[in-house]
C-alpha cells in the first residue's frame, strides 16, 4: 500500500510527498519552506536515518515506522505556532484511536492514569502507550519574508521497532500486538489532523485545543519530577495553561509554570532524574 492523503485532507488542498527514506523530513519540509512553498504539504517515509528528537537528540526511524513532517505556513505568533504540537498529538491519538483496535492497547502508566485513553499525552510532545513512549513529536521553524513563519511539525510513530537503549520505556504498535502499518496510520493522521487544526483555527481556538489535550493527558493529579537545565523540581501536575505550559505544585504547596523540561511520573518522579 502506498501512501496517500485522506479524502478530506486532500479536498482541503493538503498535498503529499512521500519517500522510501529520507535523511529528516524535517529538514525537507524546512527547505520546501525556505524555497518558497506555500504550505499543507506533508513530506512521509517508512524510514528516517538522521532525525532528531528534542534538544539534538537522535530519533532513528527503521523501515517500516511512520516519519512524518506537515509543514505549515503561517502568520501565528511563533508562540501560537508552538503550540501546533499540541494539535499534532490530538491528531496522532485520534488517528492511532481509529486504526487500532479496541482491547489491542492497555493503559499502565505509573501514577497518573485513570484508564481513560489508551493513548495518552506527555507533555510537551509524546504520545504514550501502556504508559511506554510511541511516538514523539519535533517542531522547527524558519523565519520567513513577509512576516511569515515556515513551521516543520515532525511526527515519528515506532510503527514495527522501537529503540532498547533509552533511559525511559518506548514500544510499538507491534509489540503490543496491534498491525497497522505506517500508511494505513498516515492516511488516518492527515484526516484527523485536519479536525483539530480547524479547532485549532490559527492560534484562536487554542482553548479547545487545551482542553481536548488536558482530556488525554498522561499523569494528570500524579507525582511529577520536571529537570530543567540540570534543576529538578518535584511536586503534583495540575495542569497546563493558557498557552499550554506545565504547571505543578511543588511539595512546598507553590505553583510553579514550565515552560520546557523532561518530564518524569510516578516511581519515577521520586527516584533521582
Amino acid at each position: 500500500m502506498a501512501f496517500r492523503l485522506a479524502p478530506t485532507s486532500a479536498s482541503e488542498g493538503f498535498r503529499l510527498e512521500a519517500h522510501d527514506s529520507v535523511g529528516s523530513t524535517n529538514a525537507v519540509a524546512l527547505d520546501h519552506a525556505r524555497a518558497g512553498d506555500p504550505g499543507n504539504l506533508w513530506v512521509v517515509s517508512k524510514k528516517q536515518e538522521s532525525g532528531r528528537g528534542r534538544r539534538g537528540r537522535a530519533w532513528l526511524s527503521p523501515e517500516g515506522n511512520l516519519a512524518a513532517t506537515l509543514l505549515v505556513i503561517t502568520k501565528a505568533e511563533l508562540r501560537l505556532a508552538a503550540t501546533l504540537g499540541f494539535v499534532a498529538g490530538l491528531a496522532l491519538s485520534d488517528a492511532l484511536d481509529a486504526v487500532v483496535p479496541k482491547g489491542r492497547i492497555a493503559i499502565g502508566l505509573d501514577g497518573g492514569s485513570e484508564g481513560r485513553n489508551r493513548f495518552e499525552l506527555k507533555w510537551p510532545n509524546d504520545v504514550l502507550a501502556s504508559g511506554a513512549k510511541l511516538a514523539g513529536i519535533l517542531l522547527e521553524s524558519t523565519v520567513l519574508e513577509g512576516g511569515r513563519f515556515g513551521v516543520a511539525v515532525g511526527i515519528g510513530v515506532n510503527v514495527v521497532a522501537f529503540p532498547n537503549d533509552l533511559p525511559y520505556p518506548a514500544t510499538s504498535l507491534g509489540a503490543l500486538g496491534a498491525t497497522c502499518d505506517a500508511e494505513t496510520l498516515f492516511l488516518a493522521l492527515s484526516d484527523a489532523w485536519s479536525e483539530n487544526a480547524r479547532l485549532w483555527n490559527d492560534g484562536r481556538g487554542l482553548a479547545v485545543i487545551r482542553q481536548r489535550w488536558l482530556k488525554r493527558a498522561a499523569g494528570l493529579g500524579g507525582q511529577v519530577a520536571v529537570r530543567i537545565d540540570g534543576n529538578v523540581v518535584r511536586g503534583t501536575f495540575e495542569t497546563i495553561d493558557e498557552d499550554c505550559r506545565f504547571v505543578i505544585r511543588d511539595d512546598e504547596g507553590s505553583v510553579v509554570t514550565i515552560a520546557a523540561g523532561d518530564v518524569h511520573f510516578g516511581a519515577v518522579a521520586s527516584a533521582r532524574v
